[in-house]
């Protein structure tokens, strides 16, 4: 409670938090706006399908095909391509990295050209995908009808990226990840009204109290699962490995105050939410892209394509049902937490500066042998994160595969894990905030 009065009386964080608010009012808004031109059928959309990752975390824009339809995609797809041209690729973005902030600002406004000629691609491929699938009809079918769609689809995805810069900059903070975070929260009360509806829904007007306690039981179990997987969340995005560090700075009789105050944080999941969002990314390209090459008339390999990609679809290998899409949404996990761990906490740029410093990890030698411990350590606490990650990720699906619950939980626990990771970075941008407002009153 004294945290809560004391973010009511700080004017700052209360704009910020306000302004915040005000972007997801303009969001929402955007998100049931329906672009003209189009009509959308009433089972235009189904949660198991390649995009049900994008319509969540758009908050349901691209089931109503709206102005916010791409949601944050097209940029997200792109800072994945230039980030990994980044790693010794192209040597003018490894050059331009280098340079600081001016390279930092010259490469953010390459990703956003990038974002602008994914985003058309990509606007094109769900029109046409949602046309075959008889979930949309243009009432204009010339060449001009669909570039009229693609600008208003990239406008509005452009105007959403824009937004998430404004929240990062007069916010709260995190304002992709916050755009993210409000499509997922706006849907949430739909999927549990739908779980509501699926377990009791028919089974109330039975009249029959054994299948309404078995009802009653699933929608309690169903719910139990949500809650364990927030918990389960937070614990792995709040557990930490702390490294010892000491400073040869330090004199002899703080030594001992130092030793227990200063330690190397290294969080189990480090990269945050990134990789299932980047992962999510991923897994719907191959679909665009299929149905952008294929046109109106989907052939059997494309079909194939789509459905090797989509995690919700067991595809047949030789007789065998094999859930491709799961396995590569693992492995795409698994290798972006590895690579983002990697990019948050730099073992040899970390060494390097602890020698400039004067400071090392207690019991090391500066230099080559601090570098391998750290990433050593870094490498194992990744990997459980990773696993976490995984696990919460892919567990509902594998569940919905297996028949053992509706496809509505399937997106639940990717969708937790990006609410949770988000709240949790919010909590600690206000707290950091707090803490600066009240360094300023000491000083």
């Amino acid at each position: 409670m004294k945290k809560v009065a004391a973010i009511l009386k700080n004017k700052d964080i209360m704009n910020r938090i306000l302004f915040t608010i005000a972007i997801f009012l303009i969001f929402r808004i955007g998100s049931a706006i329906t672009i003209p031109g189009v009509t959308i059928s009433e089972d235009a959309f189904d949660t198991g399908d390649i995009f049900g990752m994008l319509n969540l975390m758009g908050g349901g824009a691209l089931q109503s095909f709206s102005l916010f339809a791409l949601g944050v995609s097209p940029y997200i797809t792109a800072q994945i391509i230039v980030q990994l041209l980044q790693m010794d690729v192209l040597p003018v973005l490894v050059e331009l990295g280098k340079q600081g902030e001016s390279g930092r600002k010259k490469i953010d406004m390459a990703t956003r050209y990038l974002t602008l000629f994914l985003g058309a691609i990509q606007a094109y491929g769900i029109t046409i995908t949602m046309q075959n699938s008889q979930g949309l009809v243009l009432n204009d079918t010339s060449w001009f009808g669909y570039i009229k769609i693609i600008v208003f689809l990239v406008a509005g995805s452009m105007l959403l990226m824009w937004m998430g810069d404004q929240i990062t900059n007069k916010g709260i903070g995190n304002g992709i990840s916050m755009i993210i975070f409000a499509g997922i929260v706006s849907a949430l009360p739909n999927q549990i009204i739908g779980a509501f509806q699926q377990y009791l829904g028919q089974k109330i007007l039975t009249k029959d109290s054994a299948l309404i306690l078995e009802g009653v039981l699933s929608l309690a179990l169903y719910l139990l699962a949500f809650f364990l997987i927030v918990v389960f969340v937070t614990f792995t995005e709040k557990s930490v490995r702390k490294l010892p560090v000491s400073h040869s700075s330090s004199s002899t009789s703080n030594a001992a105050e130092n030793a227990k105050s200063s330690f190397l944080p290294i969080k189990m999941n480090s990269s945050g939410v990134i990789p299932v969002i980047f992962a999510s990314s991923l897994m719907m390209a191959p679909a665009i892209l299929t149905s952008f090459i294929a046109g109106q008339d989907i052939p059997n390999w494309a079909q194939t394509m789509i459905n090797v990609f989509n995690s919700q679809v067991l595809v047949d290998t030789g007789g065998v049902m094999m859930p491709w899409g799961l396995i590569i949404y693992l492995v795409l996990i698994f290798a972006f937490t590895f690579f983002y761990s990697n990019l948050q906490i730099n073992p040899e740029k970390l060494a390097k500066d602890f020698r400039e410093n004067g400071t090392y990890i207690t019991g090391l030698r500066p230099g080559t042998e601090t570098e391998k411990y750290i990433r050593k350590v870094l490498n194992r606490v990744t990997l459980l994160g990773a696993c976490s990650l995984a696990l919460i990720a892919c567990l509902p699906i594998s569940l919905s595969l297996a028949g053992i619950v509706p496809a509505s939980l399937a997106l639940g626990g990717t969708g937790l894990i990006i609410v949770v990771g988000v709240a949790l970075e919010v909590f600690n941008q206000i707290e950091g905030l707090l803490a600066g407002k009240d360094y300023a009153k000491v000083i």
